[in-house]
């Protein structure tokens, strides 16, 4: 396990990179996305990845690596916005974002870490095949508890299913750095 905290820190950390000169860049322009919005991102970004999967071949420079990450970075951002309410499109400060984007890395890291003792480490078995397939499950889920007016009756709410999205997309980094899967 110990292995798998400084490998994720490190996916972790790339993704963070991204993300903070992105908001240097467009400040928190995201801010104006409501949660469809998101999952439609997080769509894009998995079905992009399912057809390199498939082809092989890739038009654009982005590539499989460079999906996950936006993946991790969607999905965090779609944390952040279940707390900040997407109706509101106030700017957040360079600091103020990355210090969402902590909390929320950790809250994710602590489900990782339990589920990964539960399960011991069964994703490093997994594919990068069935991680986008699980995404694309998951943002089926969302989709759904969104038509039902956020309500379930038994099941995890969107923000479990984000939370499994983002862990998903940080093994399947940590997959392509060890060379078990294609970048």
């Amino acid at each position: 396990m110990k292995d798998t905290l400084s490998q994720y820190e490190k996916a972790v950390t790339c993704c963070r990179e991204i993300f903070m000169k992105k908001t240097a860049d467009y400040g928190t322009s995201w801010r104006v996305l409501r949660m469809i919005s998101i999952l439609d991102q997080l769509l894009i970004k998995a079905k992009r990845i399912r057809t390199l999967q498939h082809t092989g071949v890739s038009m654009v420079k982005e590539g499989v690596r460079g999906e996950f990450q936006a993946i991790v970075n969607y999905g965090v951002i779609g944390l952040i916005q279940l707390d900040l309410h997407a109706d509101s499109m106030e700017d957040l400060d360079n600091s103020q974002a990355g210090g969402l984007y902590d909390e929320k890395i950790r809250l994710v890291r602590a489900v990782m870490e339990k589920k990964n003792h539960d399960y011991g480490e069964a994703w490093r078995e997994m594919s990068q095949e069935g991680f986008v397939d699980l995404i694309l499950m998951k943002l089926l889920r969302i989709r759904q508890i969104l038509a039902n007016e956020g309500k379930t009756l038994v099941s995890e709410g969107i923000d479990s299913n984000l939370t499994d999205i983002i862990n998903y997309s940080l093994f399947a980094l940590i997959g392509i750095e060890e060379g078990r899967h294609n970048p």
